[in-house]
């Protein structure tokens, strides 16, 4: 497992290597950019340089002026002591705005992850157990119409009957307006209270591809000959699913779930845009359309890093679930 592991990690050194620098001609090859548009401004003042001198001043400042293999090589440099630089667009340190807009994203996607394992694969189960019952096509058309329906209209549907219609919750924001004059408890509970929208959008436009995923799975696992077997030695149905049946099937869903883990903190841009949450889906977006080279490169490399830990992840966790897995 040790050689496993560490022939893995360095596997991984060198595919973060070619993924950042493919990130990094993206964003030099991209037709916005921050520079040019600060260039202009600049310009534009009374007495200011041209254009073009901005231009050439600012490209020299930021590394642009030489090859973007060059380059590069000089944001790796800089990558490597810990320095990110700061972000055009936002004005601050990357580390700084991306460590304040994280945390909405984390708690929103984790929550949601969490209720989308405990709706999910229970229903799956179901599902498989009541095969061609009423069980199984109420499930998957459930499962279809998340599938199908797009982000936002789901948003809006919960917004007008639980904001609009009930005044339940509030339409946007993640605080209330007297949010300052709150305790500690209340101000959980504030914004507790405005999560509830962004995570029921996010779990049922989630929730269908893993119960569809778990049923089909189930469906395998039920068809098998040991299971018949067990059946066949008088073992209840419920031990025969729970303990024969469900452990075979949660290997292909740990691929599943351990690719997932990317999704915790990449943020959900949509549904952070449509209930105003400062989330890093967001923001991420916003730094890439105005071509902020500093923000978005460490966005993207955090990402690759955490979807080369998913994946390592799942394959240690082939060994925990199936026992006949071993990486000697």
């Amino acid at each position: 497992m040790r050689k496993f592991v560490v022939r893995r990690l360095v596997i991984s050194v060198f595919i973060l290597f070619f993924v950042a620098l493919i990130m990094y001609t993206i964003m030099r090859c991209i037709p916005t950019s921050f520079v040019e548009a600060q260039a202009r401004q600049l310009s534009q003042l009374p007495g200011a340089k041209s254009y073009e001198e901005w231009l050439a001043q600012l490209n020299a400042n930021y590394h642009l002026d030489t090859g973007i293999f060059q380059g590069y090589i000089q944001w790796l440099g800089d990558a490597l002591t810990g320095h990110f630089g700061d972000s055009w667009y936002w004005n601050k340190p990357v580390l700084e705005k991306f460590g304040s807009s994280i945390w909405y994203s984390f708690a929103l996607g984790a929550l949601s992850f969490v209720l989308e394992v405990i709706i999910a694969i229970p229903l799956g189960i179901l599902a498989a157990r009541k095969q061609y019952g009423m069980a199984d096509y109420v499930i998957t058309v459930v499962a279809l119409v998340g599938i199908s329906l797009p982000t936002f209209f789901f948003a809006t549907i919960l917004k007008y009957i639980f904001s609009i219609k009930l005044g339940w919750l509030d339409l946007y924001g993640i605080v209330g307006r007297y949010y300052n004059q709150l305790s500690g408890m209340g101000k959980f509970l504030d914004m507790a209270k405005h999560m509830i929208l962004p995570t029921a959008t996010l779990v049922i436009v989630s929730v269908g591809s893993l119960m569809r995923y778990t049923r089909t799975n189930m469906l395998e696992v039920l068809n098998a000959d040991y299971i018949r077997t067990a059946r066949a030695k008088g073992l209840s149905e419920n031990v025969v699913i729970n303990k024969h049946a469900f452990r075979n099937t949660l290997i292909p869903i740990v691929t599943l779930l351990g690719g997932s883990l990317p999704g915790l903190f990449s943020g959900a841009m949509i549904t952070e845009t449509l209930f105003q949450i400062p989330g890093i889906g967001y923001v991420s977006y916003q730094a890439m359309t105005n071509g902020d080279i500093p923000f978005y490169m460490f966005y993207s490399c955090f990402l690759a890093i955490l979807t080369l830990l998913g994946m390592l992840i799942s394959d240690i966790l082939y060994a925990v679930v199936d026992p006949r897995v071993r990486f000697d």
